[in-house]
């Protein structure tokens, strides 16, 4: 019971965090589409890679249900979502380690890293993603841990409902099939299980054809951006490896070594759960490593969350068990971010991005998790500004919400205040 509490206190706490960092205007990216999707209140008919089908729907009923604005709704769905992965990082660990402090310190340090308190700041689809893979992860955990098999069922289900939020997870379905390989001798929860997926799975497919779209819509984008990142040269994927490991220097910071530390533990101790999750953070950290778009950063979630219960397991080390009187330092990590912020700022390479990227907030858009007091997309918009790169895939879905604000008689100046 008391760790359910702990867990409690531990999403309320993060709710707080993540609501007062959260944005204070709509920021720029693909945060204006979703919010206009909520606006119009026309749920989702497909399930396409651009589409985040249980996304925009759950935003649209808990606009419906609560009267909130579109703009609140997106991020009461954000935070939560956000704060209830902590919540569940913080159980995983615990049921693995059974250690009250590894648990506490890796829940701070995930909340903290800096690719999921962003993503926890604006209007996005993935920590409402990464709920879900926690519960899958959750799920195996029971099972491996507590030989609770009812679970097994459950991995399935909440595999089957991530892949309507973000199909990227399709790269997680090989870690389910291994982990129903070796719980095979338990039939009666491992059919079940396959079948429940099977069904979830497939009615993707179902969905689309019966709107008129091909087999292949639930993962084709119609775009090459998958075909462009197996083009690249040798010397740019050396570039894209290293530019992936400077993003986990930058969520885990000196907790990297825990993290080391945890998976070679592991390895050593439960062989089979290892095999599992390394599978997992194999395909996803591949894919989010090497594919070609600006924003890959945030592919890379679903590898933050094994490696945080990496840290956690390598906490709980004996060896380690000194580092408790220290362990408070995670509550650091926002200052590291300040920190690297302003030597960034002070360089000629930090002073010609911070001038070129100045028309969203410059390179704190970048460096700094938290968006309050942010440049907001309908102010540039509606004042007619000039980026000096492409944003019109924005700007058009701005220029429509702003028609609609202005429909329901607000005026620019509160239009430029959302």
């Amino acid at each position: 019971m008391k760790k359910y509490l702990s867990a409690i206190i531990l999403f309320f706490v993060f709710s707080a965090i993540y609501y007062l960092g959260s944005f204070t205007k709509i920021p720029f990216a693909d945060c204006i589409g979703f919010v206009l999707s909520i606006e119009k209140g026309e749920y989702e008919t497909v399930a396409t890679p651009l589409s985040h089908f249980l996304y925009i729907n759950t935003g649209i009923f808990i606009k419906g249900l609560t009267g909130l604005h579109a703009i609140e709704a997106s991020r009461f769905l954000v935070v939560a979502s956000g704060a209830a992965t902590v919540a569940l990082i913080y159980l995983i660990v615990n049921t693995i380690t059974k250690t009250q402090w590894t648990a506490i310190t890796t829940a701070f340090v995930f909340g903290f890293s800096f690719s999921f308190w962003r993503n926890a700041e604006i209007v996005e689809v993935y920590t409402y993603n990464c709920l879900w893979i926690s519960l899958f992860f959750f799920s195996i955990v029971k099972t491996f841990i507590e030989k609770k098999n009812f679970y097994i069922i459950l991995s399935s289900l909440f595999l089957g409902i991530a892949l309507w939020v973000h199909i990227e997870n399709i790269l997680l379905i090989p870690a389910l099939f291994l982990f129903l390989f070796y719980f095979r001798m338990e039939k009666q929860y491992v059919y079940p299980s396959f079948i429940l997926f099977i069904l979830l799975f497939s009615s993707l497919s179902i969905l689309n054809m019966s709107q008129g779209l091909p087999f292949n819509a639930f993962y084709s984008t119609g775009q090459s951006w998958v075909k462009d990142s197996l083009k690249q040269p040798p010397l740019q994927l050396i570039k894209d490896f290293f530019q992936s490991f400077i993003y986990l220097i930058y969520n885990f910071n000196i907790f990297i070594f825990f993290g080391i530390a945890g998976i070679s533990l592991l390895y050593k101790t439960n062989r089979k759960m290892f095999t599992v999750f390394f599978i997992a953070a194999l395909m996803v950290y591949g894919f989010s490593t090497f594919y070609l778009v600006p924003d890959n950063y945030v592919f890379f979630l679903p590898f933050n969350i094994i490696f945080a219960l990496s840290i956690g397991y390598g906490l709980s080390s004996v060896k380690y068990s000194s580092f408790k009187r220290f362990s408070w330092v995670c509550l650091l990590i926002p200052l590291s971010y300040v920190f690297i912020f302003q030597i960034v700022i002070l360089t000629e390479k930090g002073k010609e991005v911070n001038s070129l990227k100045e028309y969203k907030g410059g390179i704190s858009y970048y460096l700094l998790p938290w968006m309050n007091d942010n440049i907001g997309i309908l102010e540039f918009t509606i004042d007619h500004k000039i980026a000096p790169e492409p944003i019109d895939w924005m700007t058009e879905s701005a220029k429509e919400y702003i028609q609609i604000l202005k429909s329901k008689g607000y005026t620019d100046n509160e239009i430029r205040k959302l």
